[in-house]
C-alpha cells in the first residue's frame, strides 16, 4: 500500500471533494483521482460513493478511513519522535469559540506558548457546532467549544467537561422594567443577539421553544460591543457574559435583568478527535489553564 495514495483518501473524505483534496495537497485533481483508484485496487473494495455530493465514504470507505488516519497520526508520531529531541514541535491547529474570546482567554494561551515555545499555535475561531465538526473532520486538532447546558458533543470526539458558564440578560438602563421579570415577559420582547450558531443562542430558543413562546429577533449582530449599544438605545433585550459586561465602555447605560424561573447558561468543553497523540500534552496544558482561568472568574 502506498502511503500518498492513503493520504489523498483521507484529504478527499475531509473535504468532502475531490477538487479541495487538489488543493490542500496541491496535486492535480488527476493525480488525485489516480491515488483513490489504487488504493481500492489494493484493498479490493470501493471507497467513495461518487454519486453523492460532498463525496462520502462508503462503508467500507469509513472504515479504511479511521484506520487510514490512525496510520497517518502513527507515522506523525513516528516522525516527531526521531526528527528531534522529543520536544513538542509543528503546527498546532486549536479552535475558540467566540464566548471564550470574552473572557479573557489570553492567560490559557500564554500558558500553552510557554509550555510549547516549538509548538506553531494557530487560533481559528468560529461558532461551537462549526468547530466541532472541523475537529471531526481533522481540520483542527482541538477546540474549545460551548453548548446549551444538557447537550454534550459528538461521541466521535473525546471531550473534557469545564463546567456551566453563566451568561446575564441586560436591557438599556433607562428602560421601565424590574431587575427581577418572568421568563414569560422575554417573549413580549425583540431580540438583540448573535448570529446563528452561538451557544447562548441555541440555549435561548430551545427554552422558548419548551415553553411554547415566541422568540423575536430585531438585530444579529456577532460583536458585543454593537450588540450592547443597540441594547443601550432601547432597540431591545440582549444577552452578555459578566465578563464582557464588566469590561465594556456601555455597562453604565445598560442593567442585567434577572428570571425567577430561568437562568442561562451554556457548557464549555474541549474536544479533540482521539487518539490524541503528539498533542495530548498541548490539550491538556490549555484545558487545564482555562478551567483555572473559568474558576478564577467566576469568583469575580
Amino acid at each position: 500500500m502506498n502511503i500518498r495514495d492513503l493520504v489523498a483518501f483521507v484529504a478527499v473524505v475531509e473535504t468532502g471533494s475531490i477538487v479541495a483534496a487538489s488543493a490542500r495537497l496541491n496535486l492535480t485533481q488527476p493525480g488525485v483521482t489516480r491515488r483513490i483508484q489504487n488504493l481500492e485496487e489494493v484493498l479490493g473494495a470501493e471507497l467513495l460513493d461518487r454519486q453523492s455530493k460532498p463525496l462520502k465514504p462508503t462503508s467500507a470507505g469509513r472504515q479504511a478511513y479511521e484506520h487510514g488516519r490512525r496510520v497517518l497520526r502513527s507515522l506523525e508520531e513516528l516522525h516527531a519522535g526521531v526528527a528531534g529531541d522529543g520536544v513538542v514541535s509543528g503546527e498546532f491547529r486549536l479552535g475558540i469559540t467566540p464566548y471564550l474570546a470574552e473572557s479573557g482567554l489570553s492567560a490559557p494561551l500564554d500558558e500553552l506558548r510557554g509550555a510549547f515555545p516549538r509548538l506553531a499555535l494557530r487560533v481559528i475561531s468560529g461558532w461551537s457546532p462549526d468547530q466541532a465538526a472541523r475537529v471531526s473532520r481533522n481540520e483542527l486538532d482541538a477546540a474549545a467549544i460551548c453548548l446549551p447546558d444538557g447537550v454534550s458533543p459528538s461521541p466521535d470526539l473525546a471531550y473534557d467537561d469545564l463546567g456551566v458558564q453563566p451568561v446575564v440578560f441586560v436591557v438599556a438602563r433607562e428602560q421601565r422594567m424590574p431587575r427581577r421579570i418572568r421568563f414569560e415577559d422575554l417573549a413580549a420582547m425583540p431580540w438583540i443577539i448573535n448570529q446563528d450558531g452561538c451557544g447562548f443562542r441555541q440555549a435561548l430558543k430551545r427554552a422558548f421553544d419548551a415553553r411554547h413562546l415566541s422568540f423575536r429577533i430585531a438585530v444579529e449582530a456577532l460583536d458585543t460591543e454593537l450588540r450592547l449599544s443597540l441594547v443601550a438605545r432601547g432597540l431591545g433585550v440582549g444577552l452578555a457574559t459578566p465578563v464582557s459586561l464588566a469590561r465594556s465602555r456601555l455597562r453604565s447605560k445598560v442593567k442585567v435583568v434577572r428570571t425567577e424561573d430561568f437562568d442561562p447558561a451554556v457548557r464549555a468543553f474541549v474536544v479533540h478527535r482521539p487518539p490524541a497523540g503528539r498533542f495530548a500534552r498541548p490539550i491538556e496544558v490549555f484545558r487545564d489553564a482555562l478551567d483555572r482561568e473559568f474558576r478564577t472568574l467566576g469568583k469575580g
